[in-house]
């Protein structure tokens, strides 16, 4: 009898074992897993991280045996889950993969349930990779706000990241030790309890909320009641991705439904590593590859920000939504979408992190007004551009500043595989972006105890010992001889 969809994606989890792992599956899985890390420790001090954590003491404050990342505190295993998958995409410095974001929905699960059952680093690893490469075929699969057709845009009707259910599924599952079958009955109840697809409101009403366009949490939860609820005997729906008219991609409102992408050289071809991307800065990938053009003409001719006189920015025609174009900046939610803002920042030259949204910075005076001498332009050939090569970015930045136009334009932006090498992110640039984010939050040990451990991830026999080290916070006593 042939099997459905989800129980392909089953048999795939299942039988994503390391030794059958391509060594650049097993790479990326770890640059991931610490870039995830790093960027959810950057994350505590702001709203929506400290929201998680407060929220994740709510629901898992009785039975303390999963580590808030950076807080150094432990909740339960569902309080852990929710905390950490809020903590991972607050800053919206995480990685950036088919659908969108990916990482801060299929990881907090799993890396929650390694922790308290103690499982190995081997297999949260090829959980890591499973779920990454599953979200990325879904990504392909359905709608998504780059697609083109005879040279335009799709205009779409829905579209988002719920389909990371998926992958949050088969990977806490998959760390839980369960069968095909079992395991098959999680994602066909996962289909049934995903959250709706809501990015397309975020882009068009400003302000926008700040549980952003998916609340990670959330995602994270459902996905725990998904495998629970097969684990205690609930049947799933196995035929929930097979049928077009009324299964998953009639409820969740996707018109383009290519199911292929899902499965076709499953476990034999994997996709995700060459289109995963790592941000340098906390700010929507859609402005990272301006933000690179500002701090190249900045530094390169030793601009000072009062000296720019206007800034005109070329940018994809898909950004020109309200919540990328407001100037209303009341928080570090509201920075990291405005690009006016973001392109302000960019040319004071602030090391990228957690200082970017930093009150000092997001409200200093002279971020506030250069951001008012920002204005955004379509940029003619972007639609082109992503026809030819879906990690384009195309950007075009034009300074006007001492009498003259200084021009730089860029198709790939910092972080992302493409033909341009110097757009790669390479080892040590991520790391030396995880030391940053945890500087002054984690213990100097406990940030170089999690390089190792995660860049070796398959030697670990206790994955809970690589947690309790994103809990090492720095002593008070360490703060101020520091100081």
């Amino acid at each position: 009898m042939t099997r459905t969809i989800v129980q392909k994606l089953a048999d795939f989890t299942v039988d994503s074992t390391l030794d059958r792992l391509p060594s650049e599956v097993v790479h990326e899985s770890k640059r991931l897993l610490l870039d995830s890390i790093g960027c959810a420790v950057a994350a505590i001090d702001q709203l929506k991280g400290r929201a998680g954590i407060d929220y994740g003491k709510i629901i898992g404050g009785a039975d303390p045996v999963a580590t808030i990342i950076g807080a150094g505190e432990k909740v339960s295993l569902h309080g852990a889950a929710f905390a950490n998958a809020e903590l991972i995409n607050t800053l919206d410095m995480d990685a950036v993969l088919f659908p969108g974001h990916v990482s801060p929905y299929v990881m907090p699960g799993a890396m929650a349930a390694a922790e308290v059952y103690k499982v190995s680093g081997k297999r949260v690893l090829e959980a890591i990779a499973s779920s990454h490469e599953m979200s990325f075929r879904f990504g392909r699969a359905m709608d998504n706000q780059r697609d083109t057709k005879d040279g335009r845009l799709v205009k779409l009707r829905a579209f988002g990241y719920a389909s990371t259910i998926f992958g949050a599924t088969a990977a806490f599952g998959y760390v839980r030790g369960y069968s095909r079958e079992v395991l098959s009955h999680a994602l066909g109840i996962a289909g049934l309890i995903s959250p709706v697809n809501p990015q397309l409101g975020f882009f068009q009403h400003a302000p926008s909320s700040t549980v952003k366009y998916l609340m990670g949490g959330m995602l994270a939860q459902q996905a725990l009641t998904a495998a629970y609820a097969a684990e205690l005997g609930h049947r799933g729906d196995l035929q929930v991705l097979d049928d077009r008219e009324y299964g998953y991609p009639c409820y969740i409102g996707t018109e383009k439904w290519e199911p292929q992408h899902i499965t076709d050289g499953l476990g034999e071809q994997w996709h995700f590593p060459k289109f995963s991307s790592i941000k340098p800065y906390p700010h929507c990938r859609i402005m990272h590859a301006l933000i690179d053009c500002v701090t190249d003409l900045v530094r390169g001719h030793a601009l000072k920000p009062e000296e720019i006189e206007a800034m005109t920015v070329y940018v994809e025609g898909i950004s020109q939504r309200p919540v990328w174009l407001t100037r209303d900046v009341t928080n570090s939610h509201d920075a990291q979408f405005s690009m006016a803002h973001g392109m302000a920042v960019a040319a004071h030259i602030i090391e990228p992190g957690k200082d970017w949204l930093a009150p000092e910075t997001i409200f200093s005076p002279s971020v506030m007004a250069l951001m008012g001498r920002v204005s955004t332009v379509v940029h003619p050939d972007y639609v082109k551009m992503l026809d030819s090569n879906a990690a384009s970015r195309p950007a075009r930045v034009e300074l006007k500043a001492r009498g003259q136009t200084l021009v730089a334009e860029k198709r790939y932006p910092k972080g992302s595989p493409s033909p341009d090498p110097a757009s790669y992110m390479t080892d040590a640039e991520l790391i030396a972006k995880f030391r940053h984010n945890c500087d002054g939050a984690l213990a100097p040990n406990a940030i170089d105890n999690l390089v190792d451990q995660v860049m070796r991830l398959e030697a670990v026999d206790d994955f809970s010992v690589v947690m309790g080290l994103t809990g090492e916070r720095v002593r008070p006593d360490r703060l101020m001889a520091a100081e």
